[in-house]
Parts: C-alpha cells; sequence; structure tokens
C-alpha cells in the first residue's frame, strides 16, 4: 500500500513537471510574407493607399501608407483600432515578414501580438535605423505597445518577443508605447 502511494506521488510530480514544460510550450512564433503585390489595393490617390492584406490563419492585415510612413492594423476591424493610426516619427518603410506571437492557452493557437521590423529614415548621410514595433492583436484593443532599436540592442529578436509576451496581453491601449532598451533610431526627448 505505501509502495503505491510512493508511485502515485512519483506520478504525480512526473505529470506536474511535464505540464510545467507544456505551460512553457503555449506560446509560439509562426510567420506571415508583407508583400503588397500580394495584397489587395482598398484605396489610392496621390497621397497614399491602403492594401488588405493576407495574415496569420486569415486575419486580415491592414497596410497603409501616407507621407512616407507606414500604417499596419490587424483584424476584421482593422481600420477602426488604434494601430492603424499609429506610425513612426521618422520616414519609414516595413520588413519583409511579421513575427506573430500565438498562444493556445484557450486550446487553439490564437495571435495576441505581432512583431514587424520597420525601416526608419536618420539625418542625411546617417544609415537608415531599424525599429522592432511590438503590437497587441485584441479585437477593440490593437495598437502599438513598443518600439525596439534593433540596431542599438544585442538580441533585439528576443526582447521583442519577451516584451510581446509580457506586456501585450494586458497593455491598455489608452496609454503610449514604450521605448524598450537602448535607443539610437530616433530623438526620443
Amino acid at each position: 500500500m505505501i509502495e503505491g502511494l510512493k508511485l502515485g506521488a512519483l506520478a504525480v510530480a512526473w505529470l506536474a513537471l511535464a505540464m510545467g514544460g507544456a505551460a512553457a510550450q503555449q506560446i509560439q512564433s509562426s510567420y506571415t510574407n508583407v508583400n503588397l503585390d500580394e495584397c489587395t489595393v482598398i484605396e489610392a490617390d496621390d497621397f497614399g493607399a491602403r492594401w488588405a492584406c493576407p495574415g496569420y490563419k486569415g486575419i486580415p492585415v491592414m497596410i497603409a501608407e501616407g507621407d512616407l510612413r507606414f500604417f499596419v492594423s490587424y483584424g476584421l476591424k482593422s481600420t477602426e483600432e488604434k494601430a492603424a493610426e499609429q506610425t513612426l516619427p521618422p520616414f519609414n518603410y516595413l520588413g519583409p515578414r511579421i513575427e506573430w506571437r500565438v498562444s493556445n492557452m484557450d486550446g487553439q493557437w490564437k495571435p495576441f501580438a505581432t512583431i514587424l521590423r520597420f525601416f526608419t529614415s536618420r539625418e542625411e548621410g546617417e544609415d537608415e535605423s531599424q525599429v522592432l514595433v511590438v503590437t497587441k492583436v485584441e479585437e477593440g484593443a490593437t495598437c502599438h505597445v513598443a518600439y525596439i532599436d534593433a540596431l542599438a540592442n544585442p538580441g533585439a529578436n528576443e526582447l521583442a518577443r519577451a516584451t510581446a509576451d509580457e506586456k501585450a496581453p494586458d497593455f491598455d491601449c489608452a496609454g503610449e508605447p514604450e521605448i524598450i532598451g537602448e535607443f539610437k533610431a530616433w530623438n526620443i526627448d
């Protein structure tokens, strides 16, 4: 009887360890391309354009350009989200891939954040900067969470993932995006 209890306790301990490992595996990355040639032009004029693009598992990605700056938002109501109005201060263009942070906490893989590289202009004669933009993805609350200077921070991609995982789920879109790590992409004074 005591030996059976020991085995039972050992099985429970092993199951707890296994579940702890599984919990750590409940967030992962998935990637989609940013290729405006594969997107549908929604509107265009002399001042800019807006595209509807495919995203993770069919989630729409809205990309707009105006005044040499890009805006990116996600979801069925992407044009109504705060992210549709957010961009970076310097002239910019988008990197080639969106990294989606997805979780299966609810039993199915669902995105809660994205990471997208923006290339930004600098003063004349200086090389362009690269900023990783972490965006919260939630219907009615899709917005920029954080900016990470990809050139000033070693391991910037890992820093962006950690920021997305820790900050995006509870981020209040009424607030302003945070600067994470060292930042030299533009003057933030």
